[in-house]
This record gives structure tokens, C-alpha cells and sequence, in this order.
């Protein structure tokens, strides 16, 4: 079973190379932390901060790539957690067809908030467990 989840917050240190997000369940009480890289929280920061870049940066290049394709990006699931990594897929409908794409959790965190409003975040219910 799938839980939606929501961004709940983002720590960025500077001293460290882990940073931390947090998600939050949206109809209930469960929260985990994900560690990520600094480049993906600073780009999740800067959209959750409305601040848009003057050129495409990555995510802002793979948002438009998967468009420009004739895709619609549906949402993105947290699917799996294996040896303390999280696994996720980016889920496309393109040509009446359901395509999921590999994918760090922080990247299609990060690619969710590039769109208005934020696409749905959902995690498989045996990996919150597993997390909690």
C-alpha cells in the first residue's frame, strides 16, 4: 500500500556532506528523515523558497526533458529500502502508458517541487515500517 507523504523539512549544513530532509504522512503521524546530498537540498530549498534560477538546472532540465517528450509526470513513490538506501521511481504517463523511472529519493523529491503545486509523494507502507 501506498502513503502519501509531504516535504515537512529540510536541513542543509555546511559542515556536513549529508544533508536531511523530512517526510511527513499527510492523513497521519509517521515522519522519516532522508539523507541527501547538498546539491539536491539546496535545489529542493531554492523551490520550496520560490527562488527560480535564470537558466535550467538539473532537475529543471529533466522536468522539461520528460515534457518535451510528451510525458506527464503523475507523481513519484519511495518503493524500497535496501543495506540503508532508499530506492524510488519518477511514474510518467506517456502515450496512455504507465512509465517508471529509477531514481534516487532525493532527485524525484527534487523534481516534485519543481512543479505547482508539488507532485504527489508517496512511500511504500513496508518501507515506512522498515524506516520507523
Amino acid at each position: 500500500m501506498l502513503v502519501r507523504m509531504e516535504l515537512s523539512r529540510i536541513i542543509i549544513s555546511e559542515i556536513n556532506d549529508q544533508q536531511v530532509i523530512y517526510l511527513t504522512e499527510v492523513d497521519g503521524s509517521r515522519t522519516f528523515p532522508i539523507l541527501i546530498g547538498i546539491f539536491e537540498a539546496t535545489s529542493i530549498d531554492r523551490r520550496v523558497k520560490g527562488e527560480v534560477p535564470p537558466r535550467p538546472l538539473t532537475h529543471d532540465l529533466l522536468k522539461n526533458s520528460i515534457e518535451q517528450l510528451g510525458g506527464d509526470v503523475q507523481d513519484v513513490v519511495i518503493n524500497n529500502l535496501q543495506d540503508h538506501t532508499y530506492y524510488a521511481v519518477i511514474r510518467v504517463q506517456q502515450d496512455g502508458e504507465l512509465v517508471e523511472i529509477d531514481s534516487r529519493p532525493s532527485d524525484a523529491i527534487a523534481l516534485s517541487v519543481h512543479y505547482s503545486p508539488p507532485l504527489p509523494v508517496y512511500v511504500d507502507d513496508s518501507v515506512l515500517e522498515t524506516a520507523l
